[in-house]
């Protein structure tokens, strides 16, 4: 389980646990503070309060080790080198996963420059999912994509959460949230979130 107590971060204040195998949409409008939150428990970012995972307290583990177990994934996935593969350890075992997300198995050798942008969001998902974390931060992950690549996202986390790990999901479709999500935080101006059921 992931327990957020007090955590701050410039004008956001929230506390709330996240059990094994749960989805919790994040939503509210641009600006609120949605993405300042999910850096935050990622240690992304400087911030108060208090987080564990299983009880264990972020600052008992090396900021990397913390962040392999508590995944935050951009809605623009960084990239540093200059072909798709070269951003994997293993890009075999990458394989499945691109073709579940339909893309394809050639994209390895294909240099970034030429991914469209939902094809960037995809493979960034690749890479978070590779990682195998308890959980994972989802910042708008399907906002460039098409309604098939969605709902293949939208299916491939689906499977993880069954399998137990946890999701903090952000994102602006309300049906989206209501699918994927057992509880919506709603994030109000003030940085504060309201909790309801899809």
């Amino acid at each position: 389980m992931l327990t957020v107590s007090g955590l701050k971060r410039l004008h956001i204040s929230v506390s709330f646990d996240l059990q094994d195998g749960e989805c919790v949409a994040l939503q509210g409008p641009s600006g609120v503070g949605k993405t300042v939150l999910l850096r935050a428990i990622a240690d992304l970012d400087p911030n108060e309060g208090t987080v564990r995972l299983d009880g264990a307290l972020r600052e008992q583990m090396p900021a990397p080790a913390w962040r392999k177990r508590v995944t935050y994934l951009a809605t623009e996935p960084g990239w540093w080198s200059e072909t798709v593969q070269e951003h994997f350890t293993a890009w075999n075992d990458a394989l499945s996963l691109v073709k579940c997300l339909g893309l394809p198995e050639d994209c390895g050798p294909w240099a970034v420059q030429r991914l469209s942008t939902g094809e960037r969001q995809r493979l960034g998902l690749v890479r978070a999912l590779m990682l195998r974390s308890r959980v994972l931060l989802l910042d708008e992950p399907t906002s460039a994509l098409d309604t098939a690549s969605t709902a293949a996202v939208e299916s491939l986390i689906a499977a993880r959460i069954a399998d137990g790990t946890s999701v903090v999901w952000s994102t602006h479709d309300d049906a989206q949230a209501r699918r994927v999500s057992s509880r919506i935080f709603a994030m109000r101006p003030g940085g504060h979130i309201e909790e309801s059921r899809p």
